[in-house]
């Protein structure tokens, strides 16, 4: 041992001794005031609410904020009654949903839903001559293109040449089926090239192969493990390979499947749980209700009273009406959340004995933007690691780049999902998305100088007033473009 490394250990050894000692003696001090004829009953400690003090049990308080933030609901929701009364109607659901004073005798919105098979059957026949060789490589990929556009471009076209025939919900349903077709036949298209690439250059080892006798290669598989091997080739047996898939059971099963990553497997569930099937649909059907309520009750008065302040800019009146606005959007938001990422993907789940019911992960602990956006839609934020990120990053570009263009194409989308419908286009959902960028920085600034608190507390902020801002901003344009500024003089009330 050097002189060095003795010298570092004696030092050691005199700190844990000091150390010890120095406890030793806060001990001994407590026991002499114990035992003082005064009773002492004052020790060093720091109160609860200072960081030292180590103190993290705050339940109490929790529960005060939860019972505070009911009151305050149920009060808003009494004003509500007292001035608007009761404006649930389920005549008017149906003619929001049916669009009956709004779309035409001929149901375009009907007709586009039922043109939604010829893409996706388009995408099996260019698949399947492509697997044959009967399509070369660079044919079928601008097939590919040219159907995949086609299939962004027809709800644009269609709903912006006949506006008439289309009522809001319909348009925004054939805007959400095409946008989800688009992403689920990109990943069908991009597996099977992957399967295809891969068949090919198995092609190539077994010619380059070739001189291995066949002799040699039944001894090398005539092993003691041989009962293994059967074994292995009986499971494998089960599995679906490339091109078998390429048929017209396969690909629906996949467009039904609540899924938007294509795998040519997927894992399935041996039986459909009747109970758990049962309270699904229930969920569904009690929470469409709820939310339909409250777009009545709630949501449509604030926002047509935030017409007149948001369009004179007056700052003070349209941040009450955007914090008025922000508890009944917040609620529907959180309402809508749990019906279509639990209820609904799990009731299709069910019925289709998809096995992968991962749908979303606790987003409501993230400490930033990027954790948000991977945690609240794991169908998404799947297809997107899978089919656009490693791709991009895998060509060569930066994680930056690649992260970036994934927010581009989400923001498109978002974009796509509320201008095509209203037929107002003003960018704001686009750039919303694009500025989760400088927020991600944000939040990430706060979680690392402050703690993981204050970054959730980044997170919530931005969807509690990010959402409601945006409906503002939407509302007032869609109103000045379609109805005129005379409608500002009729709703515009305070």
């Amino acid at each position: 041992m050097t002189a060095d490394a003795e010298h570092e250990t004696r030092v050691r050894t005199r700190r844990t001794k000091s150390v010890s000692r120095a406890e030793d003696l806060q001990k001994e001090e407590a026991r002499v005031r114990e035992s003082q004829p005064d009773r002492p009953c004052h020790k060093p400690r720091d109160s609860l609410f200072s960081w030292s003090s180590g103190f993290d049990n705050f339940t109490g308080l929790v529960n005060w904020g939860f019972l505070l933030l009911t009151m305050g609901g149920i009060r808003l929701l009494l004003e509500n009654f007292i001035k608007y009364g009761i404006r649930v109607d389920p005549e008017q659901w149906l003619i929001v949903l049916t669009g009956r004073h709004e779309g035409g005798a001929d149901h375009p919105s009907l007709i586009l839903l039922t043109y939604s098979v010829v893409p996706v059957v388009l995408c099996l026949l260019i698949e399947k001559g492509l697997s044959v060789e009967i399509i070369s490589y660079a044919p079928g990929m601008i097939a590919h293109i040219i159907n995949l556009l086609v299939l962004v471009m027809i709800p644009m076209v269609v709903i912006h040449v006949k506006p008439s025939g289309f009522s809001l919900i319909g348009a925004t349903t054939v805007c959400m089926i095409y946008s989800i077709l688009f992403l689920k036949l990109w990943s069908y298209i991009q597996v099977n090239l992957w399967c295809r690439n891969r068949r090919s250059s198995m092609s190539k080892s077994h010619l380059r192969r070739q001189s291995l006798s066949f002799h040699n290669k039944n001894e090398s598989n005539s092993v003691p493990n041989g009962f293994v091997d059967h074994e292995e080739k009986n499971a494998e047996a089960t599995l679906i390979h490339y091109p078998d898939n390429l048929n017209l059971k396969d690909i629906f099963y996949y467009i039904l499947a609540p899924t938007l990553c294509y795998e040519l497997n997927f894992p399935r569930t041996n039986r459909i749980r009747k109970r758990f099937l049962v309270k699904r649909i229930l969920e569904v059907v009690v929470g469409f209700q709820v939310v339909m309520c409250l777009f009545q009750q709630w949501i449509i008065p604030s926002v047509k009273n935030s017409l007149i302040p948001f369009s004179n800019m007056d700052v003070a009146k349209a941040t009450e009406r955007l914090l008025k606005l922000a508890i009944p959007n917040h609620l529907v938001w959180l309402i809508f959340f749990y019906l279509m990422f639990h209820s609904f993907l799990n009731l299709v789940g069910e019925l289709l004995h998809f096995a992968d019911r991962n749908f979303y992960c606790d987003w409501w602990n993230a400490n930033n933007i990027d954790t948000f956006w991977r945690s609240w839609n794991m169908p998404v934020h799947r297809w997107a690691v899978r089919h656009l990120y490693k791709p991009l990053v895998e060509l060569g570009y930066g994680r930056m780049a690649a992260s970036v263009a994934v927010f581009f194409v989400s923001a498109f989308f978002h974009e796509y999902l509320v201008s095509v419908p209203l037929r107002t286009y003003k960018t704001w959902a686009f750039m919303g998305m694009m500025g989760q960028i400088p927020l991600s920085m944000i939040s990430k600034f706060m979680e690392k100088r402050y703690g993981p608190r204050w970054g959730n507390l980044v997170v919530w902020a931005s969807l509690i007033l990010g959402q409601p801002l945006c409906i503002m901003m939407y509302y007032h344009d869609y109103v000045i473009t379609h109805i005129g500024e005379d409608l500002i003089d009729r709703y515009g009330h305070v």
